[in-house]
């Protein structure tokens, strides 16, 4: 059943830019009440200043410091009272070589990308439990699906979002709550400059997938509509969503595709 989302209380991670800072753009014009996380406070205010409504709570911190997650809830529902939806986002990307890259690398990728974004949906489930409401909106992405090569990592952490969230959804149907997986493809952001290398300091540097990819306040009206739809899963981006269809259906001719494609 299609629900609005206006004058919702959403919470974002990694609103600080790229696609949580559109979605905050986005929500701010549905007349959301919204909660902006992330860790970089200066970015964050520049995003609350550039929303349409008022009603906008800044929360920084760390998706990495687990420890918080309970103490990170409390303010947040402290806000406006409530939370009504919170939406899953931050994270970081990767670009290196299994042979090449530091387990380091692969720790803290687990750490952000799979488990900060567990312990917050942990600490919150009490709250969206007591109020029989709530809907968890996880953004993982297509590497979620399928795999490739230079993100390993990546793809492991967020296959591992896949499992959690849709045992979340069938532990949790009767307490009324809803889970949506969202799985971008290419989007216009900053993320590939941000992937980790195999030393794990920064990519610093775009690539053409990226760059050609969706403008990201596109993909921030498909969020909202598939949230709005109460969508279980969700694929967003160009042509490389028929991965998913080729990995169901054809994995060897996927797995010889992307060795043939440029996905550096």
């Amino acid at each position: 059943m299609k629900e609005s989302i206006k004058g919702k209380v959403v919470w974002i991670t990694g609103a600080s830019s790229g696609i949580g800072e559109a979605l905050a753009y986005e929500l701010s014009q549905k007349k959301c009440k919204l909660i902006l996380s992330a860790r970089n406070v200066q970015a964050l205010e520049l995003v609350k200043s550039k929303c349409a409504t008022v009603e906008v709570v800044i929360l920084p911190f760390d998706l990495a410091d687990f420890g918080k997650a309970k103490d990170n809830v409390e303010k947040a529902v402290a806000a406006f009272g409530k939370i009504d939806i919170l939406v899953n986002n931050g994270g970081v990307s990767q670009r290196s070589l299994i042979v090449e890259t530091d387990f380091g690398v692969d720790k803290k990728l687990i750490e952000v990308d799979y488990l900060g974004t567990v312990a917050l949906t942990k600490a919150l489930l009490p709250h969206f439990i007591k109020n029989k409401n709530g809907h968890f909106v996880t953004i993982t992405s297509l590497m979620g699906k399928f795999g490739s090569p230079y993100r390993s990592g990546y793809c492991g952490a967020k296959h591992a979002l896949h499992g959690f969230f849709d045992v979340l959804r069938m532990e949790h149907y009767k307490d009324s709550l809803n889970v949506t997986l969202i799985c971008p493809g290419f989007v216009q952001t900053n993320v590939a400059k941000n992937a980790l290398i195999g030393n794990g300091s920064s990519q610093n540097q775009e690539d053409e997938a990226t760059k050609n990819g969706m403008p990201v306040a596109v993909f921030a009206k498909k969020f909202v509509k598939a949230v709005e739809s109460n969508k279980f899963e969700v694929y967003i981006g160009g042509k490389e969503v028929l991965g998913i269809y080729l990995k169901r259906f054809f994995p060897k001719f996927l797995h010889y595709f992307v060795l043939n494609s440029k996905v550096r």
